[in-house]
């Protein structure tokens, strides 16, 4: 089996970042598995301000993970 994520090294801190976008990702369909569901709701978080800083919120603190695993805070 091949992992969808075999490590949080990255480089340059661009893809760390876009990285953290697929961590918030992949929790979402963990967390939801059904596809058919999750394109039920996306209309309803797509405009609401409060769901969209709160997946930022969620983007930043997996930045940030991958930031301290490849030693960005330097």
């Amino acid at each position: 089996m091949t992992s969808w994520l075999p490590s949080l090294k990255t480089t340059p801190p661009e893809e760390g970042y876009e990285l953290a976008v697929k961590l918030a990702r992949i929790a979402v369909k963990k967390t939801q598995p059904d596809a058919e569901v999750r394109e039920q709701l996306r209309p309803k978080y797509a405009e609401d301000a409060d769901a969209l800083i709160a997946i930022s919120h969620v983007i930043a603190i997996h930045f940030a993970t991958v930031a301290a695993a490849n030693d960005h805070w330097k």
